[in-house]
């Protein structure tokens, strides 16, 4: 892992040196949005709403809507001004029961890691956490701005959990209408709660859409349902023959300068894979500057050399229009 932010955390008089890491990362499946013809990823542009342009980044800049639907436009001199923070202390303001906080407050986790210096501090302080079974309550700065925390304890590790704002905490707007319930309906929940009670283990829980989809993807692969796209820059998964490959770019070659080319030949041609498809281009470009090269020695002084060169390239010509007429 890498360290996103350093810091300490201070409380009393004590500071720890730190580390902070990215504690979750997503494994969701994510997909693209292609054309159903070929394959080809669909872009966006960047256009604007009122005269229709094509706008580039640099002429784009952050506008908060208010209420009534006016577009304030803030510039960079507007967030300069703004209060923002750089501290690298991450500052103790309480130690409360851990039951007082409700989990739905609770945003992204990181955890802690000790500077050399700071070993015996954090494990005084994670001691301490575990001890009083409490948590610790901090503001730090983070992306240049103050957040409300908590430090606990995880697997010996103190993790940070960064928090909503209170007032971000949506409140329903519906009313739970349940009707009257009988004891022996009551009687009868509390024995399927008893029945399923246990102990929470997480590896007993397994993202099957996922796993679905790269199934899926796999069987779609291996049935050869795949569009082979242009612009594609990932590996096609596929071995290449270089013997194949060698053969492919003779041809090429051979073919940019009007020889004749076997058909089996230029069918290996036209199958190209991703990795091969450079090398060909590649070696057509060369053909062709070879080909203006000769061209120039046409027209350069008359030299013995030269003049065999351009009589031979003649004769080749020529033979290879008749061969085309007929």
């Amino acid at each position: 892992m890498r360290a996103i932010w350093k810091g300490a955390v201070s409380f009393g008089l004590v500071s720890v040196p730190v580390k902070l890491y990215a504690a979750t990362e997503s494994h969701d499946v994510s997909f693209r949005q292609v054309h159903v013809k070929d394959g080809g990823r669909i872009r966006y542009q960047r256009v604007c709403s009122i005269d229709g342009e094509e706008v580039p980044y640099s002429e784009i800049a952050k506008g908060y809507e208010t209420e009534d639907g006016e577009m304030v436009v803030l510039t960079d001199d507007d967030f300069a001004n703004l209060p923002t923070t750089s501290s690298r202390e991450i500052a103790v303001e309480k130690f409360v029961p851990s039951d007082q906080i409700d989990p739905m407050l609770f945003e992204r986790s990181y955890y802690l890691e000790p500077e050399n210096t700071g070993a015996k501090p954090y494990a005084l302080l994670r001691q301490a956490l575990l001890d009083a079974d409490r948590m610790a309550v901090v503001t730090v700065a983070l992306r240049q701005r103050t957040t409300v925390a908590v430090l606990r304890v995880r697997d010996d590790v103190i993790v940070l959990q960064t928090m909503m704002w209170p007032d971000e905490i949506r409140t329903p707007d519906f009313n739970v209408e349940t009707g009257e319930v009988k004891d022996s309906e009551v009687k009868m929940a509390q024995m399927l709660v008893e029945t399923l009670a246990g102990d929470f283990d997480p590896s007993e829980f397994e993202d099957d859409y996922a796993e679905a989809v790269e199934t899926l993807v796999k069987s779609k692969i291996e049935g050869g349902e795949v569009e082979r796209t242009p612009t594609s820059t990932k590996s096609s998964g596929e071995v290449v023959d270089l013997l194949a490959a060698l053969q492919r770019s003779v041809a090429a070659a051979k073919k940019s300068r009007g020889e004749d080319v076997p058909e089996e030949a230029e069918d290996a041609e036209d199958t190209d894979t991703e990795e091969e498809a450079p090398a060909r281009k590649s070696a057509a470009k060369k053909s062709t500057a070879k080909k203006s090269s000769s061209k120039a020695t046409k027209k350069a002084p008359a030299k013995k050399t030269a003049a065999k060169k351009s009589t031979s390239k003649k004769s080749t010509t020529k033979k290879t229009a008749a061969r085309k007429a007929s």
